[in-house]
């Protein structure tokens, strides 16, 4: 049974947290299906400290928006579009991209397949949903639902589409075609940042692609419902990412911010601009060069939020990954001990959603 409260700080000695987020996962309707069953007060299971929300910044700068017109035609003007990604990985970890080469139209094609796909009869999608992470497609509501202290008000669809794209008939209808022809053009996108990366650590532009950090990929859709009680949990809790780099897509919603130095910044939506952020493995192989930065997403009352990330990471790699031998010196020593990509993966999923950073167990 799923019980409802408003009041966080509300005693229930027989709640049984267990039961009500089996119940919610056996439903297979994911957020989605509480907010169309018409509820007013959100299950308790979502709900989170009340002091969560912390403090929003007033600061009026935004995170750099970097223009890749031009890079492969100038050599000055790509030097100062590296020099850029430089700067926003060191001191952002986050930056906008426009001018990548995906037509709006695509993203726009994209955006509207994953809101088809969320918002299609429950009976079509439920087929997918699934917490079987060696499934191609996965549907499901809170990868770390079972770990993580409180639920988030997101439901998820998640494919692995490199190195093997996967046979597109085993894509949902409703997003099937756009989600290819994305792929293809993120991973387009990503040899040219990793390419950028490179050279803005100062190394040979195929470092970072001869390392592997291109090879897999992965796009995950979010939808973010309405939420009635949104002053009670997130979208998706403070979190850093785990992969190397992520390519977000998101719509004109809002509601991502980025923790920067020890407060909270929104990231507003530019319209055809695509956000990239540095990963874990991407700070642990920089040797803290490039920064991993927490961010998070508020729930909203106002309108489902839909966003595709797309994560830069082989999942099944077991090769051993540390701070890059160039990077390192006896005056700057490696910070991380080395692990594979599977081992990463191993900690992520036991340690869930819990606020803290994941490669600290890693540092010297």
């Amino acid at each position: 049974m799923i019980t409802s409260t408003s009041d966080p700080n509300t005693v229930e000695p027989d709640y049984d947290r267990l039961s009500e987020i089996k119940a919610f996962d056996e439903s297979k309707a994911g957020v989605k299906g509480l907010v169309d069953a018409g509820i007013s007060k959100i299950p308790r299971m979502f709900i989170e400290p009340p002091d969560i929300h912390g403090k929003s910044s007033s600061f009026d700068g935004r995170i750099p928006t970097i223009d890749l017109d031009g890079i492969d035609r100038d050599a000055t003007r790509r030097k100062r579009v590296t020099n850029e990604i430089k700067d926003a990985s060191e001191r952002w970890g986050f930056f906008q991209v426009v001018n990548h080469g995906i037509p709006l139209s695509i993203l726009d094609e994209m955006l509207n397949g994953a809101r088809r796909f969320f918002e299609q009869d429950n009976e079509e999608k439920k087929v997918f949903y699934t917490r079987d992470p060696s499934k191609t497609v996965t549907y499901y509501s809170n990868y770390h639902l079972y770990t993580s202290p409180a639920a988030n008000w997101r439901d998820s669809l998640s494919c692995f589409m490199a190195p093997i794209p996967p046979d597109s008939e085993k894509l949902p209808a409703p997003c099937r075609d756009i989600m290819m022809k994305y792929s293809n053009q993120i991973m387009c996108l990503g040899y040219t940042l990793f390419e950028l990366l490179s050279e803005a650590l100062g190394l040979h532009q195929n470092h970072l692609r001869d390392m592997g950090c291109v090879d897999g990929l992965s796009i995950v859709c979010h939808y973010y419902p309405k939420c009635p009680e949104p002053e009670l949990t997130m979208g998706t809790t403070k979190h850093a990412d785990f992969d190397f780099l992520t390519i977000l897509l998101q719509d004109q919603i809002g509601g991502l911010q980025i923790l920067h130095g020890e407060q909270w910044v929104d990231v507003p939506p530019v319209p055809g601009a695509l956000l990239v952020n540095v990963g874990d493995l991407l700070q642990l192989i920089s040797n803290d060069e490039f920064k991993s930065i927490e961010h998070r997403v508020l729930a909203n009352n106002k309108a489902p939020r839909v966003s595709v990330a797309c994560f830069f990471l082989l999942h099944s790699s077991t090769k051993l990954y540390g701070p890059i031998k160039e990077l390192v010196s006896q005056e700057n020593p490696p910070k991380y001990r080395e692990t594979t990509v599977k081992d990463f993966l191993q900690y992520f999923k036991l340690k869930g959603l819990d606020g803290s950073s994941k490669l600290s167990h890693l540092r010297l």
